[in-house]
């Protein structure tokens, strides 16, 4: 599969509701949505042209060969101007002669993209950064290991031992989650594990989280609060955050590009 070629935002509601239940009905859908049920027939026959649904008889289902692939491409199409901004703004941080390590997560991509900005070198576990970063230029060292497909990203023991031998300048990570408490959270163990070494690895640490992930908490820690050196979002933060980040010594950094 190439890209998402997505419509609407209805169809990616459609497909996002696939991907939680497998069978998605026309008639719950068209009332959910408040539309006729002929709408969201041609919503799904479009879908099963690009052969992310399958058509059953009053509704369809999302295929299991492609379910992983559209999970990771949905993701990457949710607040992709608050994830460009917290690129653009961990762009600033970074300079030329860096080496710069990213994880695997969409917003940490929104900044591959944008990488040959600067003259710098990258390290990478995801595919889809290994890509951007070879159509631009960027010199990169891909660390591999078990593939992780939801991530469509290497983790597990080979990528971490690896991990431990290397030493970039900076490193630029995201998570589904966080809270002062329970720190940066996500809920992929794999990607955990995969994470906690790239912080552990780093100089400088950099977490991008866009604002719709403050507050919550996922299955388990990536990193605590006082081994990130600088956060960045795009909202200004509750007072229980910003006393918990000046608490930590960490740098708050609020790019507000769209409020």
């Amino acid at each position: 599969m190439d890209s998402l070629k997505v419509g609407s935002e209805r169809q990616h509601l459609i497909l996002r509701r696939a991907l939680a239940e497998r069978v998605v009905k026309v008639k719950d859908l068209a009332a959910e949505l408040g539309v006729h049920e002929m709408t969201i027939r041609r919503d799904i026959d479009q879908l099963a042209e690009q052969g992310l649904l399958q058509r059953i008889h009053g509704g369809a289902r999302i295929l299991e060969k492609t379910s992983e692939e559209v999970a990771h491409q949905l993701r990457a199409t949710k607040h992709t101007e608050a994830k460009d901004a917290l690129a653009r703004a961990a762009l600033e941080l970074i300079e030329d002669g860096d080496v710069v390590a990213l994880d695997a997560s969409t917003t940490a991509l929104a900044l591959a993209r944008i990488l040959h900005a600067r003259n710098v070198s990258a390290i990478v576990s995801g595919l889809d950064a290994a890509n951007v970063l070879a159509a631009s230029g960027v010199p990169f060292l891909m660390v591999g290991g078990n593939f992780h497909a939801p991530a469509r990203s290497f983790v597990g023991a080979f990528f971490m031992d690896t991990m431990t031998r290397l030493h970039p300048d900076k490193v630029v990570f995201s998570a589904k989650a966080f809270s002062p408490d329970a720190g940066f959270t996500d809920p992929h163990l794999p990607e955990v594990g995969a994470k906690q070494t790239l912080v552990r690895a780093g100089g400088t640490v950099i977490a991008l989280i866009d604002a719709s992930k403050f507050e919550r908490r996922a299955l388990a820690t990536i990193a605590t609060l006082d081994q990130v050196d600088v956060l960045i979002t795009n909202q200004a933060p509750s007072e229980r955050v910003r006393s918990a980040v000046e608490t930590a010594d960490t740098t708050l950094i609020v790019t507000l590009e769209d409020q």
